[in-house]
């Protein structure tokens, strides 16, 4: 049996290798829907972080150079 990823991305891992012909249409449906909002969740948070980054690349540039 192969060792299972842990950490970071390991739940995502798992879900690249699950079995979708196992899934009704209603199930994928539903999981689509959920990693959309996954998806919208990251988005947002990469927002936030690159628009601090660029609060404080604009805060500590030297004008002029």
């Amino acid at each position: 049996m192969l060792p299972r990823p842990s950490g970071r991305g390991a739940v995502l891992a798992e879900l690249g290798k699950e079995d979708l012909d196992l899934h009704s249409v209603e199930e994928l449906r539903e999981r689509i829907r959920l990693l959309e909002a996954e998806i919208d969740r990251a988005r947002a948070k990469l927002d936030g972080k690159q628009a601090r980054m660029s609060a404080a690349d604009a805060l500590f540039s030297i004008k002029g150079a």
